[in-house]
């Protein structure tokens, strides 16, 4: 039963307050030992208060999830404290070290949240993928409870690109009408009031992408008025009132805003609000129905009426509503003075307790225990019991075989394994082909809620799609890519099967979607996604199809294990480890392959496992390095780090040196992200102990007694090897992609990149002049 909207009315009262305090208290109670302001959002939260009122106290139910906007996590804050999530003390530490955060976080705030947000836009889109996480795991694995998927965000939060990427996505198209978006249309940005045609702008753009478009527009004083005998004048007058000039009307009252707010209309206008008293007129020309309660309830209901399609709920809100500072151009970072919000303290507040929540036996309190039973998620079942899978597959090719091909050889086998077959996805936004995944698809088929399309024969990828398949196809948008494998790498914690995600993608496009990547790192969401081709290695395809940064930023990026294997042997173990830590381990991350499509001799690994056996080997390559070739001269001593397609040019040199005297080893460098976490982790831990660093990490021990300099080799910018010398307090003379590529041979761009044999010695010729 829907609460009293009375009762509802009393509940956002007491939320607007508890908001408004929750960043009054960082700002104004807390001391600061660095001066800074902490900051918080009292006027967006303001505007989303209604919204979240009604959504969670008369919509929602224990299997829906939502993503808050982020400057209105302080309602999220006040709604969890009333519902009993956290204690009173929580209320004072937003923004503060371990407090609550200043955005919605899954894995940083101390109460069960959604969806990350925080990074605009991103947020906003979850849902619509975990929906389709929902969709897939319904199919797969049986049935789950009915639940909605809710984003509420600003409508200044539409500018941002990836949202309609994501709303004109293949895969968000028919059978998602349990998606539900809440825009709160205060039509306002960080800097100003937005134009009003754009209001009607985005209801098109949704509808022309086969969205439900639901209004609530107006409350239901404002609606009676307009209802009333000749409201039709009063009707048209405000909804072609420019918002600019509504905006204005905001911070007027009584005979001001009549004055004002009449200007220019029709005697009509007038009429309609004549029985209305001076002191009435602003309660009932700034209605909104973003902020009535029963007009949003009856907008939520509508949206669930059309199981097919997703909906669009545009809320037209006040920015600042209830407080002193709304509708103010301005007010989007003000914080409340503590005289204005001791004048709240006074009207909203518990008088006897500003933080209390509702007396036992009151209506609010019903309604808040009520929500709190209904909202009450079961335990848990028990994780998924682990996935045996295999340590390799055993692809061990004889000819020359590039490591993005071989990618898409590895996932088609470790599909004939049952148990590993049953929990793989497979993702890419439209180039499963050419990125190595035919193979694959063939055996699985496209996933598709409701169409069954039969294979197409004679051709190399029969594209079948059915409600089983096991591959979903995105379109052209690399932020999707990320944003589809954030939602099914955590399909554990949302819908209670662990999946093991794959996507692929041009690596030069990493970048493209290196946002929604990010946020799905934050989030926690644990996948392995491959980039190919890697570098200027794929040469004729000029500087737009080549990249040099990727290294650098899967390097950086926290919550990712990045390794970027040479050979197929090596990307066969490193494939298996990754997916059996997303399989087995309770804790772990994302995992990124960098891989080439120049096609390698594989003799050199096989040599090494001959040299050094596959159990030693296949540590070696998960802990980051191996040594590829050892020297079989006396001389003077230099080491040839390198990693992925540059390979035969670093052995070619070693050779090169060995004729003339020098001892070149080669180390291939199978996951820099490995060798500087087990260095980094040694050093952190003599600072922390004030004691003299380890020598043990992984690279040291790899490089071993070699006394000489290091010269790293990568078809990406050289920085990102360059640390090894200083891990190891070595010199070192890093080769690598430093400028934007051109089309030509291989050779070409080797030459004007120094990654030639002939420039690999001559590095080390320079690297031995560096020694004392």
């Amino acid at each position: 039963m829907t609460p009293d909207p009375a009762t509802l009315a009393s509940l956002q009262r007491r939320i607007l307050w508890l908001a408004v305090r929750i960043v009054d208290a960082a700002n104004h109670d807390r001391p600061s030992a660095d001066g800074l302001k902490v900051g918080g959002h009292q006027a967006s939260s303001a505007s989303m208060v209604s919204l979240m009122t009604a959504l969670w106290f008369g919509h929602l139910g224990p299997e829906d999830r939502v993503a808050v906007k982020p400057h209105a996590s302080p309602v999220l804050h006040a709604i969890q404290y009333l519902l009993g999530n956290l204690e009173r003390d929580d209320l004072t530490t937003l923004r503060a070290f371990g407090g609550l955060q200043a955005y919605p976080s899954i894995t940083k705030d101390r109460f069960p949240v959604d969806f990350s947000t925080g990074s605009v836009g991103l947020g906003a889109v979850a849902p619509l993928f975990a929906a389709v996480t929902r969709r897939y795991v319904d199919e797969h694995f049986g049935a789950r409870p009915d639940a909605r998927f809710f984003a509420l965000l600003g409508d200044a939060e539409l500018d941002e690109g990836n949202v309609w990427e994501a709303m004109a996505d293949p895969i968000a198209q028919g059978g998602l009408g349990n998606v539900t978006w809440i825009v709160d249309l205060n039509r306002q940005s960080l800097d100003r009031v937005v134009p009003g045609v754009k209001a009607a702008r985005l209801k098109q753009m949704f509808a022309v992408n086969d969205w439900q478009v639901i209004e609530a527009k107006y409350g239901h004083r404002l609606t009676a008025a307009m209802d009333a005998p000749g409201g039709d004048a009063l009707r048209r007058w405000i909804d072609e009132m420019p918002n600019e000039r509504y905006q204005r009307s905001l911070g007027l009252a009584g005979a001001d805003l009549r004055a004002y707010f009449l200007d220019g209309a029709d005697a009509a206008v007038a009429r309609s609000l004549a029985d209305v008293a001076d002191g009435d007129l602003a309660g009932v020309v700034h209605d909104l129905g973003g902020h009535d309660i029963p007009t949003l309830l009856r907008a939520f209901r509508e949206a669930d009426d059309d199981p097919d399609r997703p909906a669009v709920v545009f809320a037209y809100t006040v920015k600042g509503w209830g407080l002193p500072i709304a509708g103010d151009p301005m007010n989007h970072a003000t914080l409340l003075t503590p005289e204005q919000v001791a004048d709240l303290r006074g009207v909203l507040a518990d008088p006897d307790d500003e933080w209390a929540p509702f007396p036992d036996g009151t209506p609010e309190a019903e309604v808040v225990a009520g929500t709190r039973r209904r909202l009450d998620r079961p335990v848990p079942a028990p994780r998924p019991a682990d996935v045996p899978v295999p340590d390799e597959v055993g692809l061990r090719p004889r000819k020359p075989a590039s490591t993005q091909a071989s990618l898409g050889r590895l996932v088609a086998r470790l599909g004939r394994d049952e148990a590993v077959r049953r929990r793989m996805v497979t993702t890419s936004p439209d180039v499963a082909v050419s990125t190595g995944l035919a193979g694959w698809i063939n055996s699985v088929g496209v996933f598709h809620h409701a169409r069954t399309s039969e294979a197409t024969e004679g051709q190399l990828l029969r594209w079948a799609e059915h409600t089983k398949g096991q591959h979903i196809e995105l379109g052209i948008s690399e932020m999707n890519l990320f944003s589809m494998l954030g939602q099914l790498g955590d399909a554990e914690r949302l819908h209670g099967e662990r999946l093991l995600p794959i996507g692929t993608l041009y690596d030069p496009f990493v970048c493209r979607g290196l946002d929604a990547f990010i946020h799905a790192l934050y989030s926690g969401a644990r996948f392995v996604v491959a980039g190919t081709p890697a570098g200027v290695t794929l040469s004729p395809e000029g500087g737009a199809h080549q990249s040099s940064v990727t290294a650098s930023l899967a390097l950086e990026l926290p919550n990712l294990t990045a390794a970027e294997p040479a050979y197929v042997g090596a990307l066969d173990w490193l494939l298996c480890d990754a997916l059996d830590s997303l399989a087995n381990d309770a804790e772990g991350g994302a995992f990124y392959l960098r891989l080439t499509t120049r096609e390698l001799d594989q003799a050199p690994f096989e040599a090494a496992a001959e040299r050094l056996g596959d159990d030693r080997l296949r540590a070696d390559v998960l802990a980051g390095a191996y040594r590829l070739h050892e020297p079989d001269v006396e001389g003077p001593a230099v080491t040839l780090c390198a990693s992925g397609a540059v390979m035969p040019e670093v052995l070619a040199a070693a050779d090169e040196l060995a004729s003339e005297g020098i001892a070149a080893a080669v180390v291939d460098v199978t996951s820099l992200d490995r060798l500087y976490v087990g260095w980094r982790t040694a050093m952190t831990g003599a600072i922390r102990r004030a004691r003299r660093p380890r020598r043990d990490f992984h690279l040291a021990r790899v490089l071993g007694a070699d006394p000489g300099p290091l010269v790293t080799v990568h078809d990406a910018s050289p920085h990102a090897m360059a640390f090894l010398g200083s891990a190891v307090g070595r010199p070192v003379v890093p080769l690598g992609v430093d400028t934007f590529g051109q089309s030509g041979t291989i050779a070409d761009l080797y030459a004007v990149h120094d990654l030639t044999a002939g420039l690999v010695a001559n590095a080390a010729l320079a690297a031995l002049d560096l020694v004392p």
